[in-house]
């Protein structure tokens, strides 16, 4: 019912959640269609356009094809709405030729009476603009102006393109419409088993895995104090705690989720006990996130050359191997329901006791009638156990008889289980049970129940925990040197309290030591007060998230109990699936062909892909052969560091390769530091860029 009230209007969408970028590209989206705007009949070409205003507000290249070409659009990457809904988009101020680092947002009516300098014009070190003529924006054309007369300079060679778009390496050698075609088509990615952070990126990878909301991100900086897979505790620091709120942070990730488009959601904690954070860093990835990098595919080995006419009209052939490795297998999970209602002839009930079905057909089901989790199920499996009481039907002679003899009541009721759909096997991950308050509750749901509790519980004290450790820790430095006035296991008047004795005593005890000095004194009932002040809270949250647990669930009229089951079903790429890269070069797999089949390198090394080299010269996109060399280049120097770290070579050697790469060689602007990591921490690095160096082609930037 939410569903159909909120999908009611044409402008309020129910969210694409394929993967993180998906989520983004939605969010960011304009229309030109809905309540009180154009109709797909009525717009003509004019209205579709690419128009000389779009500039850094909306992405000439993300629309959909087909009739909404150009009618739905997406928003740059630095556009905002101004407070009039206005798209604006950002300039730096030039003064006399001098750049500003001053940021002004220009809407399009603003924007043709000022002169616009590119944002790669050419800059000394003064940030002084250094051509007499520059190539400039002016009343919507493009010309070259003398420098005096400049007024702003954009801020980024990609503000022109949208989200999707900017993260298409070598941008600037596609054709177009293969870019648009690229742009659509990674919001259709599906997330695989294992991310894989492209080796070849843009450096806008990260910036959209976090604003997705998909990975976790720390509120606050500080020491992870416990880890497991289902959550992130992290002890605050002092600096930026509040008074009186407990300095803990507790991050509970999601586990194995399903989506609005069935893929799966799931996050994985990247970080170790002892780690210390800042706000803002990455503590666990989520689904198509690799180290906090968006990781939409796989990184493969691909070969352009014709195979048996297998590749023909962009048929794509793929190794074997890709499909043991389960490179490309993902995860999607199904939500199936049962629902137990009050019928005329008596209610429905969920039951492991159902007639005329064998032992093993029930073998998966618990005592209450709903299969285990973990249970593997193949189609047509019994789910949720149901029966349902049937009309009394004319019965002949002989089945009264029996009837008679056998005392046989089973026939008065149906099956009419919850079954796995034909096509569908998986393994059961989860079982969400409702029940109408007022009706007794079966084990399973108890259960349930029970373990929402504990984790509640298990928050509460780990909150609690490291707050009565802080408490205890003020303490400690309140009375150590302290002369006291009597306390527990014999202290006398006028001792001095040591480390040794507070050891030996119960933290309990703590409060019962006396002191000379008064204010001291006054300041121990502060802390046990606070300490049994905040015990109370803890209880009382506690009490409240368990009436809400606890309480009945509200159901449709006449639903007695609902029993929702989640299969998480495992794909394997197959022949006809449709495969894609990120410049438009998309096909359907025609054969899976064995590793020893594969087309091979001068060392031997089998290619995972072979696509036509037929597909690029016609269709204009040779950025994929730019990012197919560069991904070479960096595989290479990943493969070097893996046989550095085989033979065990001394640290030294690793850390001037890593510094040849970043800071000789890849001229990157901001120079990295090698030498103030810890020669583990470089090891470390090392393991991370077996695979490859990951390299970044800004848009237009490269």
């Amino acid at each position: 019912a939410i569903k159909e009230f909120f999908g009611s209007s044409q402008l309020s969408q129910f969210m694409d959640q394929n993967n993180p970028l998906s989520e983004v590209t939605h969010k960011r989206r304009v229309s030109a269609l809905g309540p009180g705007g154009l109709t797909r009949e009525r717009a003509g070409f004019e209205v579709r356009d690419v128009h000389p205003t779009h500039y850094g507000r909306v992405c000439p290249i993300e629309t959909p094809e087909g009739p909404n070409i150009g009618l739905i659009n997406s928003l740059a990457v630095y556009a905002r709405t101004n407070a009039y809904g206005f798209l604006e988009t950002p300039c730096r101020r030039v003064v006399d030729g001098q750049v500003t680092n001053e940021v002004e947002y220009l809407s399009a009516i603003e924007d043709g009476r000022y002169v616009i300098a590119q944002a790669n014009a050419r800059l000394d070190e003064n940030n002084c603009l250094v051509d007499d003529l520059v190539s400039c924006r002016f009343q919507n054309e493009f010309t070259l102006m003398p420098r005096a007369r400049v007024n702003f300079m954009d801020v980024s060679p990609r503000q022109v393109v949208s989200v999707a778009a900017s993260l298409i390496p070598f941008l600037e050698h596609d054709d177009a419409n293969r870019a648009l075609m690229g742009s659509n088509m990674q919001r259709q990615a599906v997330p695989t088993l294992r991310a894989d952070k492209p080796l070849v990126g843009t450096g806008m990878e990260r910036t959209v895995a976090i604003d997705s909301g998909v990975a976790v991100k720390a509120r606050r900086g500080g020491v992870v104090d416990k880890v497991d897979a289902s959550r992130v505790v992290v002890r605050v620091n002092d600096e930026e705690t509040e008074a009186g709120e407990p300095g803990v942070d507790i991050y509970n990730l999601i586990k194995y989720v399903r989506s609005n488009q069935n893929t799966c959601i799931n996050q994985r904690p990247l970080v170790k006990p002892g780690d210390v954070i800042m706000r803002g860093d990455v503590l666990a990835d989520g689904p198509s996130t690799d180290l906090g990098e968006l990781a939409l595919g796989q990184n493969c080995l691909v070969a352009f050359m014709p195979w048996n006419g297998y590749n023909f009209e962009d048929s794509i052939l793929i190794s074997q191997r890709l499909v043991q490795e389960d490179r490309f297998t993902t995860i999607h999970i199904e939500e199936l329901t049962c629902v137990a209602r009050d019928t005329k002839l008596g209610s429905e009930e969920i039951t492991a006791d159902i007639p005329n079905v064998s032992e093993a057909a029930l073998a998966k089901l618990d005592p209450s009638g709903i299969a285990f989790i973990g249970a593997e199920v193949k189609a047509g499996d019994i789910l949720v156990g149901k029966v349902t009481p049937k009309g009394e039907t004319q019965l002949t002679p002989e089945e009264k008889l029996l009837r008679a003899i056998f005392g046989e009541k089973a026939s008065d009721v149906k099956d009419t289980s919850l079954r796995v759909p034909p096509g569908m096997d998986g393994h059961v991950i989860d079982v969400h049970v409702f029940t109408r308050d007022g009706v007794e509750k079966d084990e399973r749901a108890l259960a349930t129940e029970k373990a929402e509790l504990a984790a509640v519980r298990k928050d509460l004290n780990d909150q609690l925990r490291i707050l009565e450790d802080d408490t205890y820790e003020r303490m400690r430095r309140l009375l150590i040197g302290k002369p006291a006035d009597g306390g527990p296991k014999g202290l006398r008047k006028g001792g001095v309290i040591e480390q040794a004795y507070l050891d030996e005593l119960v933290r309990e005890k703590w409060f019962e030591i006396r002191l000379q000095d008064e204010e001291a004194n006054r300041s121990l009932e502060r802390m046990a007060e606070q300490l049994r002040l905040q015990r109370e809270a803890f209880d009382q949250r506690f009490e409240e998230k368990r009436r809400k647990i606890t309480a009945g669930d509200d159901l449709a009229p006449g639903v007695l109990k609902m029993v929702k089951v989640f299969l998480a079903v495992k794909r394997r790429i197959q022949p006809g699936d449709k495969m894609a890269g990120r410049h438009g070069n998309k096909g359907v797999i025609s054969q899976i062909v064995p590793v020893e089949d594969m087309p091979y390198m001068a060392d031997g090394t089998p290619v995972d892909i072979v696509l036509n080299p037929l597909g690029v010269p016609s269709r204009m996109n040779i950025g994929q052969v730019l990012e197919t060399h560069l991904g070479f280049a960096a595989k290479g120097l990943g493969l070097k560091i893996g046989r550095m770290l085989d033979v065990q070579r001394n640290t030294q050697e690793l850390r001037e390769f890593l510094d040849q790469i970043y800071n000789q060689v890849g001229g990157g602007r901001e120079k990295i530091a090698l030498n103030d990591l810890s020669d583990a921490e470089v090891l470390e690095l090392g393991r991370n860029l077996r695979g490859g160096v990951p390299m970044a082609t800004p848009v237009f930037d490269g």
